[in-house]
């Protein structure tokens, strides 16, 4: 499974979740099978770009979005592509994975979604 983590830099796996998904630096992308990692920077809107973080992140060809929070339109976005999307996540990549691994981190919805943004 390839995920994606919204991070504060580029330090692979040891590098922290980043807490606000649209406007981190980066976002980590690991494939789960081969541990390839990959840092992707955030050249959306959002960092002074072009673009939707969500449509950056299907452009990685992701499985899955693991954030410690995003907003509804957010998550909608990423399941229309077809990303699944878990909230919940902190620490760092690796801990974050190894809680969505081990069925710590709740599939994101409009109940768990972060409502200061409604985005």
């Amino acid at each position: 499974m390839k995920v994606a983590v919204p991070t504060n830099g580029e330090r692979g796996l040891d590098e922290e979740v980043g807490l606000h998904f649209g406007k981190v630096p980066t976002y980590t992308i690991v494939d789960t099978q081969t541990n390839q990692v990959q840092i992707v920077e955030n050249t959306s809107e959002h960092r002074g770009g072009v673009g939707l973080p969500p449509d950056l992140i299907a452009n990685t060809g992701v499985d899955a979005m693991i954030v410690f929070n995003a907003g509804i339109r957010a998550i909608n976005r990423l399941q229309e592509l077809g990303i699944d999307v878990y909230t919940g996540a902190q620490g760092t990549v690796r801990e974050a994975i190894e809680a969505l691994q081990d069925g710590r981190l709740e599939p994101a919805n409009a109940q768990n979604a972060c409502k200061e943004h409604e985005h």
